[in-house]
C-alpha cells in the first residue's frame, strides 16, 4: 500500500470523487492495522514556475536597487517583501539586531505568492527596475 496520497481538489463533483477515492485509501489503512491518519485539506501552495519568478524578480531588485545605502541580496529582499506584505513585526534579538517575523514563501498560497509579487512589480516600477523574469507563469 502506498505510505501517502494527494489529491487536488478544484470542483465540487471532482471534489467529492475525489475524497471518496481518499476515503477508500484510508478506510483500507485503517482496518489493516493501528495506524492513525492525518488528513490535510489546505489551499494549494505556490508553483514551481511562481517560485522561480518569485527569485528571477528577487535577483533584479537586488541588482538594481540600493536600499538606504545598502545592497541587499536576493534572501535578504524575500525577507523585506515577504514582512511587508504580511505586515510583521520587528523583535528584538537575542544578541542584539533585530529579527523579523515574516511567513515563510515556501508557506504561500498561489494568491499570497501572486500578491507578493504585484508588491515587487510596484516596488520595482518606483524604483525604475528592468525585470527579467517572464510575465507568464501558471
Amino acid at each position: 500500500m502506498a505510505e501517502r496520497i494527494s489529491l487536488t481538489l478544484f470542483e465540487p463533483v471532482q471534489a467529492h470523487k475525489a475524497i471518496m477515492t481518499a476515503w477508500a485509501h484510508a478506510k483500507g489503512w485503517l482496518v489493516a492495522g493501528d495506524q492513525r491518519l492525518t488528513l490535510e485539506i489546505r489551499p494549494e501552495k505556490r508553483s514551481d514556475a511562481q517560485n522561480r519568478r518569485l527569485w528571477a524578480m528577487l535577483a533584479d531588485i537586488s541588482a538594481q536597487v540600493d536600499w538606504y545605502g545598502h545592497k541587499l541580496t536576493a534572501e535578504e529582499w524575500k525577507d523585506v517583501f515577504s514582512a511587508s506584505l504580511k505586515r510583521t513585526k520587528v523583535v528584538p534579538g537575542l544578541d542584539g539586531g533585530f529579527v523579523v517575523c515574516g511567513q515563510s514563501t515556501s508557506k504561500m498560497t498561489k494568491a499570497e505568492m501572486c500578491e507578493l509579487q504585484e508588491l515587487m512589480e510596484a516596488f520595482g516600477a518606483e524604483r525604475g527596475v528592468r525585470f527579467t523574469a517572464p510575465e507568464g507563469w501558471q
